[in-house]
């Protein structure tokens, strides 16, 4: 788009300050980000187009994000925080509506304020990882008495029965023939794959009887916790929890299990050598050290005692779905070469099978935590 027509989604929204220029920010993968710079001292500002194919429902998205961080401002100013902005993303309104988004007619836009002098990382290490896990968990914690009623921003996210059946079907329906063709199958590499996953998905679906059965709670989670989601000063120090719009209900599985399926993976989730595969306990440590202190005033039993399940839960998770889709003849991920998602899927299940041989580790470590 031309800086005219930024400029003018920009004027949409109550900034405090003339708008000088708008340049690219970041390169996420989901909404599009620039960043508004203005005239003079005045604030800068963020502006993303948000991607209404994954989050279709844009005012329960807003609606969301405004609760969880009013809340968490709150919390802020009741413990006597200052620099309050750093530590809380705020979001600015339309006055021709009151929202915080704005429909061009093609696309919605949001716009908060610009967090300056604040770093973001990608390597994980372990000092990382313990930052992470206190944070992550201190969001959890925040917001464990939020009054506002959540929605789902992406419906059945991290639902593994969901998954399950999605798999059944696209087993039952072999569209492009890669199930039952012993041509592609000369080892008998996918029938292993199929006989794993269904030999482990009674227990893989234990968090949804659990929550049935009334001995699992969901919480306000941020289902999507990787490093680079944290924003630190340049002392070090973690402001605060940033890229809200997967927060919502879901079991603290949700934030524990997929933080660790990237950041304790020794290799990319791809990687065709899985004999460079492993789970790194020394991260696990480190961010269940970080959560475990951020979270002990609201964890229950069930939910510290599962949490080695969370950790196998979604490498597990992750091969279902890119197996599925191998079967479906890849119709959701982007690949790059035919077997791409056959492969992710083996070292998806890599990963899982090195996560179970660290359980009896796991467990120990919670126990005496």
């Amino acid at each position: 788009m031309t800086q005219e027509e930024l400029k003018t989604i920009a004027s949409k929204f109550a900034l405090q300050a003339k708008v000088s220029s708008i340049k690219p920010l970041g390169n996420g993968l989901i909404n599009d980000t620039y960043k508004i710079e203005t005239e003079g001292s005045a604030l800068y500002y963020v502006l993303q187009r948000i991607n209404n194919n994954v989050f279709k429902d844009v005012d329960l998205l807003q609606s969301n994000i405004e609760a969880v961080t009013r809340h968490i401002r709150g919390k802020l100013e009741a413990a006597g925080e200052t620099d309050i902005d750093r530590k809380v993303l705020r979001f600015i309104q339309v006055p021709e509506n009151g929202k915080t988004y704005y429909f061009d007619g093609k696309s919605y836009w949001r716009i908060s304020v610009f967090i300056p002098d604040a770093i973001t990382y990608e390597a994980v290490t372990p000092e990382l990882s313990y930052y992470a896990g206190k944070s992550f968990g201190d969001f959890e914690a925040k917001l464990v008495d939020i009054p506002d009623k959540l929605g789902e921003t992406i419906p059945d996210f991290h639902n593994m029965e969901l998954r399950i059946n999605q798999f059944a079907d696209a087993l039952k329906s072999d569209n492009v023939s890669r199930v039952h063709d012993g041509l592609i199958d000369p080892k008998g590499e996918i029938k292993q794959i199929i006989d794993l996953i269904s030999d482990n998905a009674e227990y893989m679906c234990s968090a949804e009887k659990m929550f049935r059965d009334g001995k699992l709670v969901k919480r306000i989670c941020h289902c999507d916790t990787k490093v680079n989601n944290m924003l630190f000063d340049n002392k070090g120090n973690v402001l605060c929890v940033i890229d809200l719009d997967t927060v919502m209900p879901s079991f603290v599985f949700s934030d524990f299990g997929d933080f660790l399926r990237t950041a304790a993976n020794t290799a990319a989730e791809d990687e065709p050598d899985t004999t460079k595969i492993s789970f790194n306990m020394e991260v696990f440590k480190s961010f269940t050290k970080g959560y475990l202190e951020s979270t002990k005033s609201f964890l229950s039993p069930v939910e510290k005692e599962y949490l080695p399940y969370a950790a196998l839960l979604f490498p597990y998770m992750q091969a279902v779905r890119f197996f599925t889709d191998y079967i479906n003849g890849d119709t959701y991920y982007k690949i790059k070469y035919p077997e791409h998602n056959l492969v992710r899927t083996k070292a998806q299940i890599k990963l899982f099978e090195s996560v179970r041989s660290h359980i009896d580790d796991m467990k120990q470590f919670i126990a005496e935590s």
